[in-house]
């Protein structure tokens, strides 16, 4: 019999092509004979017993055929403008992306997040020198940060909010996301003189999370680990978890991320005014925020121990520290000790 070609047949043929394999050779029939009878190549009568042998009846299914939905798509020129706005305009920091710099694979990220999409690192770097885009060196600048905006937080804006607090018995919240990875390596250890000491990096792949969380200066913390894109929807997710937690109104002090200003989040915001307001820090003001004290102290604690190879044990250590942290209000309340803080305290 002449062999057919299964790309050429629809996935119920090759089905039950591939049941007819298995029923013969549980029958006794050699490879060969099985291949001469159903016209099918020798090659694919030798891998479908063997996936069988290994898998069971489920690797008789065939896969789904083509491109994984978002792969290989192009960008719109709408999209196109959009990336490249954010690329001119934004640091990846500012978009809470664990990258210092726009990198291919920085910018892959990007893309994947704000438009769904996801492109090789070759496609990538094609749509970067398309738009005139080269690798350079950076140049090390401070940020601009506005020092009236935050004459104007400290000695009024802040003042008001604290106020407010007070005479509507409502308590104040200061939140903050992060990345956390399993290739951030912290801290120092001890060699003799001379001897620098090794850290031994992760191999194979990098794992990723993100965490919300927000603290108050009485020594409350609470938190959630996200992992995929942080978005609306899960800060959304987020805010309704510390509402139902609440027992008095929120009033929550967050940076300038878009995502903290988009339409679902400030449409959500209008509907539960009564439980919730947002306040917004002075942009380019991180040291203004009490919680990055606790995502340094995260962060320290994660980089300070044996890799993490996988991401369940990434998320485990995660939990882990946040869970011991919620135990000591202490800690939480020394983040208001700082300097640059105590005014929140």
């Amino acid at each position: 019999m002449e062999s057919v070609d299964g790309r050429s047949l629809g996935r119920e043929a090759l089905y039950e092509r591939r049941r007819s394999i298995v029923r013969m050779s549980r029958r006794g029939l050699s490879k060969a004979e099985i291949s001469r009878q159903l016209g099918v190549s020798y090659s694919s009568v030798c891998t479908t017993i063997w996936c069988y042998e290994r898998e069971g009846a489920k690797s008789l299914a065939p896969k789904q055929r083509g491109r994984r939905a978002g792969v290989g798509r192009r960008l719109s020129d709408e999209q196109s403008a959009r990336i490249r706005r954010l690329i001119c305009e934004k640091r990846p920091e500012q978009m809470k992306m664990d990258f210092a710099l726009w990198s291919r694979p920085a910018v892959m990220e990007l893309i994947e997040r704000e438009c769904g999409m996801v492109l090789s690192v070759r496609a990538v770097g094609d749509y970067l020198a398309r738009w005139g885009f080269t690798p350079q060196k950076p140049i090390k600048r401070a940020y601009k940060q506005s020092a009236s905006a935050v004459k104007a937080w400290m000695e009024a804006t802040y003042p008001a909010i604290a106020k407010r607090a007070k005479a509507e018995d409502a308590e104040i919240h200061w939140g903050d996301e992060t990345a956390v990875v399993n290739t951030d390596v912290r801290g120092r250890g001890y060699a003799p003189k001379g001897q620098t000491p090794v850290a031994m990096a992760v191999g194979g792949t990098r794992e990723k999370l993100s965490m919300i969380s927000t603290v108050t200066n009485q020594g409350k913390a609470r938190w959630m680990i996200i992992d995929g894109a942080f978005n609306s929807d899960r800060l959304i997710e987020f805010f309704e978890a510390l509402v139902k937690d609440a027992s008095r109104k929120i009033f929550l002090i967050l940076d300038n991320l878009g995502v903290h200003h988009s339409k679902p989040v400030k449409a959500w915001l209008a509907e539960h005014v009564e439980q919730m307001e947002v306040f917004y820090l002075p942009s380019y003001s991180p040291e203004l925020n009490p919680d990055e004290r606790l995502n340094a102290g995260l962060k320290h604690a994660l980089g300070s121990r044996v890799a993490l190879r996988t991401k369940a044990k990434l998320k485990q250590a995660t939990e882990n520290h946040m869970a011991q942290l919620v135990q000591r209000p202490e800690t939480i309340r020394a983040y208001f000790q700082d300097p640059k803080v105590k005014y929140a305290a």
